[in-house]
């Protein structure tokens, strides 16, 4: 199990690459941009909540009320697309898709039921974790796009109205999905990945841990071989 092969490493394993020693995972302008996205990000949530349905406007008073909320709305969406895209910048080699993501995306059962020891080794970042950055990432361009259309309605023709109720559904429906996203991500680092939240609070992670979950990218930061599968 994932506690196991954590907490407890035995055997030929207890050495050096396996212990409670810890290797950098984040560095701190990461983990405060990080921060700075998933703040205003569930901001963001709060307030797209109270604005679609009446039953959740409640939301809205949590941060101030429906005027504060419908003002800071816009300004957290500019900050955390910026946030996003600094991520971006920082992390696209790390996410790229390669063919040993798409093995380890065939066996993602095994991740699901904590049995790590069927899963290839990864680097940096799994295939769950890219499919959920580039479904963010999309999701934030096509809410960009629907904003500006939202932004200019009394512009269009009417002609073109059919781009207003586009944008709408759009808006909508792309919020939706990055919800969902946000909470499988939660999840995933708070449940399935023993430990990752917390490297996202000091920046470190045990050296059992990378071997665990990470193994392509332990032996990368570490400098040493990888044995051959």
């Amino acid at each position: 199990m994932t506690t196991d092969a954590v907490s407890r490493p035995s055997g030929a394993n207890q050495n050096l690459d396996r212990n409670q020693e810890t290797i950098v995972r984040y560095t701190f302008f990461e983990r405060i941009n990080h921060w700075i996205g998933a703040l205003s990000y569930i901001y963001l949530l709060m307030t797209g909540l109270a604005f679609w349905s009446p039953y959740l406007y409640w939301l809205a008073a949590v941060v101030g009320g429906g005027a504060t909320a419908r003002f800071w709305h816009p300004w957290l969406g500019f900050v955390f697309t910026v946030s996003l895209f600094v991520t971006f910048s920082q992390w696209r080699g790390d996410m790229a898709i390669t063919d040993a993501d798409r093995a380890w995306g065939k066996v993602i059962p095994d991740y699901v039921q904590n049995q790590d020891d069927k899963l290839p080794p990864v680097g940096r970042f799994n295939f769950g974790q890219k499919l959920f950055f580039w479904g963010i990432f999309y999701g934030i361009i096509l809410l960009l796009l629907s904003v500006v259309v939202l932004s200019y309605t009394e512009a269009l023709p009417w002609s073109l109205r059919f781009l207003r109720y586009a944008a709408i559904l759009v808006h909508a429906s792309v919020a939706l999905a990055t919800i969902g996203l946000f909470l499988i991500h939660v999840y995933m680092s708070a449940v399935l990945e023993e430990g990752s939240f917390g490297s996202m609070i000091h920046g470190t992670v045990t050296r059992a841990w990378a071997w665990t979950f990470h193994r392509t990218w332990f032996y990368q930061v570490t400098g040493k071989p990888e044995p051959k599968q």
